[in-house]
């Protein structure tokens, strides 16, 4: 790692280069030291450019600051206090400068603006960064933006920083205003996100039924910020919950490789998550979490559940039992999770709220009270207090991870017990991704696509119900095409960063079908495609 750490202070993007300035994708601003794409000229750029957005938007509340435990995070973290500090913005830090959880920073947001009652930024609403890349590689850098509704910032906020930012790095920071990291440490506030997201715990998930159960709980933090609240929560509940592992190494060498033989602290992945599979049977439930806490891993008996198996039972079990919830709440999934969720929510007679990849979609529907819960294919979701208002508007892993331990407690069957109750109801669904090599010809061709771009009337033998290219939900564009049949669908979308496409496809007539269903999508998309382009 000191290549890295030295590579971040001493090396500076080259500003004509496109590749080495700011950009924020769905998750804020990532890259690597050595890359010359996360050094400290793009956080002192981009800490600057949030300052201006905030004096642009009229906030004159603190910053509330987080940081995960990846190597290039620390660092940044003194980054953005030099400027913050600099430009006298009040910023919240952790206790003892220690790390933080996404959530608990959004949840921290969420509360301190509560009592103001607004719903446009004012004079007095708080916001703030969480210096995270998430589960990516222990090399990577990341940096992300939440203003005052708690979660993720839209695309007209990122793209006003990212352009003022890169501003800054092509006149060399030169009207970036720092102080000394001595100063600037001297100026930050410390406030208790850990206690204050803790005792409020109660409110979103049903504590007690856990307490009652007496389950025996496994929680895997893999080496990120989950571990204090583990802790915490341990202790301040009481509960029979042993953090399985305590170690905090930037490097961390203590992951085993995901499937592609990459350090990633991915616990959607079951080659990821192997050192809590070992250990599952020691537990009635077990979990982990992501470097920064905002993505659940779900482990029982049966093994590591999927990511879109766990929504649909989280969702069948939330709207038997939120009563003051009310009927007309919505309920939130991209578009490529999974449709035993569409089959789910019909069931109960609520409406579904469809909409793209990306868990900002979510934000306005969770902040305004109107979405119930939202979740997302690669194990992301939050949901609304037991009474109907906003706890976390940005992905939440601890809750998700508490909340399969109540549906145990209370139903008395583990989370995979469940599920196989829905597939006995609704079916058993059978879902793959594939990704397919991609020209830049055809990733400018996605963009032009829609439904009339389909001809085809059958699908892998079914007729074809409806093509999108607007999600249902919020009638925003999906960045490629949706197939329905009553049996099955696939969507693709082209990849942001790489040379490729990706197709989701599910079918509920077993995996031979699967099987068709892509190659008949592959076939279509490559027929489209091109005559798209021509």
């Amino acid at each position: 790692m000191e290549a890295i750490l030295k590579a971040f202070y001493e090396q500076r993007p080259d500003a004509s280069v496109a590749k080495e300035l700011v950009s924020f994708g769905t998750s804020g601003h990532r890259g690597r030291s050595l890359e010359r794409t996360f050094n400290a000229s793009h956080i002192y750029a981009i800490t600057q450019a949030v300052v201006d957005y905030r004096r642009e938007e009229g906030y004159q509340g603190p910053l509330f600051l987080g940081f995960d435990t990846h190597a290039l995070s620390r660092p940044a973290w003194e980054c953005v206090l030099q400027v913050l500090a600099a430009n006298k913005v009040a910023v919240f830090v952790e206790k003892a400068h220690g790390y933080t959880a996404t959530p608990l920073v959004s949840h921290a947001i969420l509360q301190h603006n509560r009592p103001q009652g607004q719903i446009e930024p004012s004079t007095a609403l708080a916001d703030g960064l969480i210096i995270t890349p998430s589960h990516n590689p222990p090399e990577d850098g990341g940096i992300k933006y939440n203003p005052y509704h708690g979660g993720p910032a839209d695309t007209d906020a990122t793209g006003w920083i990212e352009q003022r930012a890169n501003e800054y790095l092509l006149r060399q920071l030169d009207d970036v205003l720092t102080v000394s990291i001595e100063e600037a440490i001297a100026h930050a506030q410390e406030y208790d996100y850990t206690a204050h997201y803790v005792a409020q715990l109660g409110t979103v998930v049903d504590m007690s039924a856990i307490q009652k159960a007496n389950l025996t709980l496994g929680a895997d933090p893999m080496g990120g910020t989950a571990l204090p609240v583990w802790q915490a929560v341990a202790a301040h509940y009481q509960l029979n919950l042993e953090v399985v592992n305590t170690t905090i190494d930037p490097d961390f060498a203590f992951m085993p490789p995901d499937h592609d033989g990459k350090i990633r602290m991915d616990c959607s992945s079951p080659a990821a998550m192997a050192n809590l599979l070992k250990v599952k049977d020691r537990f009635d439930i077990a979990f982990g979490n992501d470097p920064d806490a905002d993505r659940h891993g779900i482990v029982d008996a049966s093994g590591l559940m999927n990511p879109n198996h766990f929504l649909a039972v989280c969702i069948d079990y939330l709207i038997m039992h939120r009563p003051e919830w009310a009927a007309t709440l919505k309920i939130g999934k991209t578009l490529v999770s999974s449709s035993m969720i569409d089959r789910v929510v019909a069931s109960h007679q609520r409406e579904l709220y469809e909409v793209p990849v990306g868990f900002k979609w979510f934000v306005e529907g969770l902040h305004e009270g109107w979405l119930a819960f939202g979740g997302e294919e690669s194990a992301g979701a939050s949901l609304l207090t037991c009474d109907g208002s906003a706890w976390s508007t940005d992905k939440d892993g601890i809750v998700l991870c508490l909340l399969a331990a109540e549906i145990m407690a209370v139903t008395g069957k583990t989370p995979s017990e469940y599920y196989r109750a829905l597939t006995e109801r609704f079916g058993e669904p059978f879902y793959k991704r594939v990704d397919t090599t991609c020209s830049p010809e055809e990733k400018a061709a996605f963009k032009k696509l829609s439904a009339k771009s389909v001809n085809a009337k059958n699908l892998a033998g079914d007729a074809i119900t409806a093509v999108l290219s607007a999600a249902p939900g919020n009638g925003a564009s999906i960045g490629g095409i949706k197939v329905t049949t009553e049996s099955g669908w696939f969507a693709a979308r082209p990849s942001g960063t790489e040379s490729l496409y990706k197709v989701y496809a599910e079918s509920f007539k077993g995996e031979q079908h699967l099987d068709e269903l892509i190659e008949s999508a592959l076939v279509l998309l490559s027929s489209v495609l091109r005559s798209v382009d021509e």
